[in-house]
């Protein structure tokens, strides 16, 4: 009598066999079967809930290598129950149970399982009985009945790609309550994941070599999957000290502590960009007012720019039609003790710029900001207008150059259009998304999301040389 269709095939397990659990991204672990568990347990660490609680997750980590702590795979899960499970010594632990698919021989079905820490055990894994369904025999004198799998998979990008969507746990790091913030929350949450807005100034670290923490109102924050950075201007230093306390914890900022830091200081982003050859405006600084006649005549003749080193959104950059004028405007700038640039207007710009959005080396949209009327300044939020906009090849390539040089996954690359190519006026690494999605009609948050999303992926472990101590 052969077997129909809807029958499963017939399976032989050992009392130890390999599988893999697709649904949680991991291809090949070995498991222990014991039939006098109910419900099958995983070795899993860093066990945190989140979401709401009415649809309650788990997020964990996995190594599914004994002896190789270094392979690290991050799942999360719905929370399906909570039990209370007794070992074999008679210790009582309560558990969160997920459900998760199990694949052996190309056969795959869904099991329940327990989360708990197997660090002592030698299985990673323990089958119990809800797992073996009734097209499985057990031969309890035997092991490794089914095909054997091998750890080898974690040393290759073969473990990155079969990683399934995973529902994160994400941090904005922000004090503001706008567009660009409620997006983030609601395209993240439309993805399955849980995103907190926290403010960056109410953070506190621990910071020691053993357990570098953050903290927030009396509480250590729990391990993020990624950190979105929205750090004002005015609190820059103690932001990026925050970002940089995540980046020790091993956490994914989606802009690194040094980029935003290069970014905000202008000086030094101006000199980053010219040791990258980016092509900008003509720029001068100099910290004696004994040098301003040389400062002027280094930049070139007027209309000039003078511009505040910790100017944002227009404001502190004044431009000097006459020689005069730009030395009375610098005059006054000093008398402030103010430290500002000097920089060539570009006059074919005629109050336009293009800022472009890039994104994991990538742009994304790109829009047209003409300035109100009178202002040579295109900002938004000054009474600009914006629009979609068609960018050649060469802007499309300086904008990505730009980004490049502080390092930044996602920038706002604001250049104008030059007889002598584009010109690179700043580089932004806390962009709104308001005006480029509303001008372009993206959803630049979704498109922020794919790429956070393959980045948090597992990455594959080095092979240890032999005579290390690796249990195969």
């Amino acid at each position: 009598m052969t077997d129909t269709p809807d029958e499963p095939q017939q399976l032989n397990f050992g009392w130890e066999e390999w599988v893999a659990l697709p649904g949680l991204g991991v291809p090949a672990i070995r498991a222990k079967v014991d039939t006098g568990a109910r419900t099958s347990a995983l070795h899993a660490f860093d066990i945190e809930t989140f979401g709401s609680s009415a649809k309650p997750k788990v997020r964990f980590t996995v190594h599914p290598i004994p002896g190789r702590d270094d392979l690290v795979i991050p799942c999360s899960a719905p929370i399906v129950d909570r039990r209370e499970v007794t070992s074999s010594n008679g210790e009582k632990e309560l558990r969160y149970v997920i459900e998760s698919s199990l694949a052996v021989n190309g056969d795959t079905w869904p099991i329940e399982i327990t989360l708990t820490n197997r660090s002592t055990m030698n299985s990673r894994m323990l089958l119990g009985r809800q797992a073996l369904k009734d097209h499985i025999t057990i031969v309890a004198t035997d092991r490794f009945m089914q095909p054997e799998l091998s750890y080898d998979v974690y040393h290759t990008a073969e473990m990155r790609q079969a990683a399934p969507a995973r529902a994160l746990r994400i941090c904005v790091l922000s004090r503001e309550d706008n567009y660009s913030n409620r997006r983030l929350v609601e395209e993240g949450e439309k993805r399955g994941h849980s995103v907190e807005v926290i403010n960056t100034t109410r953070c506190y670290m621990a910071i020691n070599a053993m357990a570098p923490e953050v903290h927030y109102d009396g509480k250590r924050l729990p391990r993020y999957d990624a950190i979105i950075p929205r750090i004002g201007a005015s609190i820059t230093p103690y932001g990026t000290a925050i970002i940089r306390q995540f980046e020790t914890i091993g956490t994914y900022c989606v802009n690194p502590s040094a980029g935003i830091t290069a970014s905000r200081d202008k000086l030094y982003a101006h000199q980053l960009m010219a040791r990258a050859k980016i092509g900008m405006p003509n720029t001068a600084f100099a910290a004696s007012p004994k040098d301003t006649s040389n400062l002027i005549g280094l930049v070139g003749t007027a209309p000039l720019i003078v511009k505040l080193l910790e100017s944002s959104q227009g404001k502190g950059v004044v431009l000097a039609e006459t020689r005069k004028a730009a030395e009375s405007v610098i005059d006054a700038f000093r008398g402030l003790r103010a430290n500002f640039l000097v920089q060539d207007f570009v006059k074919e710009s005629a109050g336009e710029d293009i800022r472009c959005l890039v994104i994991g080396g990538k742009v994304v949209a790109a829009m047209k900001r003409t300035g109100a009327d009178g202002d040579f300044r295109s900002n938004l939020h000054r009474g600009g207008s914006a629009k979609s906009v068609r960018i050649t090849k060469q802007e499309r390539e300086t904008a990505i150059r730009a980004a490049r040089a502080f390092d930044l996954n996602l920038a706002g690359v604001d250049l104008l259009r030059s007889e002598t190519g584009p010109k690179v006026l700043e580089v932004n690494s806390s962009p709104g998304f308001e005006g480029i999605e509303q001008s372009t009609g993206k959803n630049i948050i979704g498109l922020l999301y794919d790429q956070i999303e393959s980045r948090v992926r597992p990455v594959p472990i080095r092979r240890r040389r032999a005579g290390s101590s690796e249990v195969e």
